[in-house]
C-alpha cells in the first residue's frame, strides 16, 4: 500500500515537473487550463479590480473593464454612442499610424473576431457598450478613403452598422478626445482602422504621411524592426524577426518585438500557474504582445518562447512562462520608459529574466 501511495505521489510530482518545463511551449491544454485566469481569481472572467491603469480591472473578455463608462465620449470629440459618422478622414497618430476617424475626429476600430466576407459583427451586449457600433447612415468618404469601400451590415437589433472594406466599424468609449487611440491593441483583438480597412498599426512605416501631407512623427514598423536590433546578437540578420534582442546602454540585452518595442513583464502576473494581473483599465496602458512564429525569433532560446490564451481568447506571447507586454508610453523604438514602472513592470532580458531595477 505504501509503495502504491508513493508511486502515485511520484507520478503526480513528475506530471507537475513536466507541465512546468513545458509552460512556455504550445501545449494548448496547459494554456487553457492554467493560463487564462486573472491573478487572485478562481474564474477566467474575474479580476483583482484595482483599475489603476497598471494593475487590472475586471475584464469583460473584450479587453474592456467593467468600470468603463458606457457614456464615455458623449458630447466629446469622440462622439456619443450611436452618433452619426459624418465625413470620414485619415489622421496620423504617432503611436499607431494613419488611422480613419469620424467627422468628430474619433478613431474608428475593427474587431478581430468579426468577419469581413461576409460582414458580421461578433460584438454585442456588454461588448457593444464599450465598443459602440458606428451607424452606417450619413457616413461619407473624404480624400484618402475610397467611397467604394463603405458599406453596411445589419446588427441583431436591426440597426445598420458602418463597414469599411467589409469590416464592421466601432468607436471606443474611452477615447474622449479627438486624436486618441486608447483602443489600439486592447485585448490583442481591437485595432484602429487604416483607410483600406486593414489594421493601421500593420501599415505604419517610416516616412508615412497623413492626408494633409505632413510627415508623421516617430518611426514606422519597418524601420523600428530593423534599426534597433542586432547589437546583442553579433550582427545576426534580423530582417522579418518577430522577436529579437537589442542592447540597451543601461539594461543590457533586452527583448523587443518585430516593431522594435521593448517587451515587459508584470510582477502581478504569475508564471506558474500562468495567471493575469493586467486586465481591464491596465490594458489601456500595457498591450499584450502577440504570439510569434518561433521560426522568426532571433537571439533567445526557442524553449523560452511560448504563448498563453487570455480571457478574451487572444493569444499572448510568453517568455520563460511570463506573459509579456508593450508600453504605450514608449513612442519610439528602443525606449524603455516602462522599466521599473511602479516597481512592478520590468524589461525582459535575453535570458528571459527581469532586467535589473536599477539599470
Amino acid at each position: 500500500m505504501n509503495n502504491k501511495r508513493r508511486g502515485v505521489m511520484l507520478g503526480s510530482v513528475a506530471a507537475v515537473v513536466l507541465l512546468a518545463a513545458g509552460c512556455g511551449s504550445d501545449t494548448e491544454n496547459f494554456r487553457t487550463a492554467n493560463a487564462a485566469q486573472p491573478a487572485g481569481s478562481k474564474s477566467p472572467s474575474g479580476g483583482n479590480g484595482n483599475g489603476d491603469g497598471y494593475g487590472s480591472g475586471s475584464g469583460s473578455g473584450y479587453g474592456a473593464d467593467s468600470a468603463a463608462d458606457p457614456a464615455a465620449g458623449s458630447g466629446s470629440a469622440a462622439g456619443a454612442k450611436g452618433a452619426a459618422a459624418g465625413q470620414l478622414a485619415v489622421r496620423a497618430i504617432q503611436s499607431v499610424g494613419n488611422v480613419v476617424t469620424d467627422g468628430a475626429g474619433a478613431t474608428l476600430y475593427r474587431f478581430d473576431k468579426d468577419t469581413a466576407q461576409p460582414p458580421k459583427s461578433a460584438c454585442d451586449g456588454t461588448c457593444a457598450t464599450t465598443w459602440p457600433a458606428v451607424p452606417a447612415d450619413d457616413a461619407t468618404a473624404s480624400a484618402g478613403i475610397s467611397a467604394d469601400l463603405l458599406g453596411a451590415v445589419v446588427r441583431p437589433d436591426g440597426s445598420r452598422q458602418l463597414t469599411l472594406a467589409g469590416w464592421p466599424v466601432y468607436r471606443y468609449a474611452k477615447d474622449t478626445q479627438a486624436g486618441e487611440a486608447k483602443g489600439e491593441g486592447v485585448g490583442g483583438t481591437w485595432h484602429a482602422l487604416a483607410a483600406d480597412g486593414k489594421k493601421a498599426v500593420d501599415q505604419k512605416g517610416a516616412g508615412a504621411k497623413p492626408a494633409d501631407g505632413s510627415t508623421m512623427a516617430g518611426m514606422g514598423a519597418g524601420q523600428m524592426g530593423a534599426d534597433q536590433q542586432g547589437e546583442g546578437q553579433g550582427g545576426a540578420d534580423q530582417k522579418g524577426a518577430e522577436l529579437s534582442v537589442t542592447k540597451d546602454a543601461k539594461l543590457g540585452n533586452i527583448l523587443v518585438d518585430g516593431q522594435g518595442r521593448t517587451l515587459y513583464r508584470f510582477n502581478k502576473d504569475s508564471a506558474w500557474p500562468m495567471k493575469f494581473g493586467c486586465l481591464g483599465a491596465c490594458l489601456d496602458t500595457w498591450k499584450p504582445a502577440a504570439a510569434v512564429d518561433k521560426k522568426k525569433v532571433n537571439g533567445i532560446p526557442e524553449a523560452l518562447v511560448g504563448s498563453v490564451k487570455r480571457p478574451d481568447g487572444s493569444m499572448q506571447l510568453t517568455i520563460d512562462c511570463w506573459p509579456v507586454y508593450t508600453f504605450t508610453g514608449d513612442t519610439a523604438p528602443g525606449q524603455t520608459n516602462g522599466h521599473n514602472k511602479q516597481g512592478l513592470w520590468f524589461a525582459v532580458t535575453d535570458a528571459g529574466k527581469k532586467a535589473p531595477a536599477a539599470g
